[in-house]
């Protein structure tokens, strides 16, 4: 299972650097930085269940870490990256779930320059 994670994670890391594009010059958090944050809520992203703690904990330090208009908008490309190459059906939840509220829905449609 471990390695299944593992695998999982290096997959989505290598997705978000190359469907990300250039990162905005202003902006702090890199796609790397944002798996980092999340990479406990993939399991639960991917298949349901109950969120496991640490996956809220790094969504709040995630969303407290992203403080200007380029970081949020650089972590809206990299979870958009991460909705629509990771198979990940209960993304959208998770912000609310967490007690966090965030401007957009996680998803492959979303536009983050908004």
């Amino acid at each position: 299972m471990a390695s299944t994670t593992t695998t999982l994670v290096a997959i989505v890391v290598v997705a978000c650097l190359l469907a990300s594009g250039p990162q905005e010059a202003d902006a702090a958090i890199t796609c790397g930085q944002v798996v980092g944050y999340i990479s406990s809520c993939l399991p639960y992203a991917r298949r349901g269940g109950a969120i496991p703690p640490r996956c809220c904990s790094g969504v709040r330090a995630l969303n407290g870490a992203a403080r200007t208009t380029p970081d949020r908008q650089q972590v809206c490309s990299c979870l958009k990256s991460i909705a629509g190459s990771s198979g990940v059906p209960y993304a959208p939840g998770i912000p609310s779930k967490c007690g966090v509220s965030v401007p957009y829905v996680i998803s492959p449609s979303t536009d983050c320059t908004k």
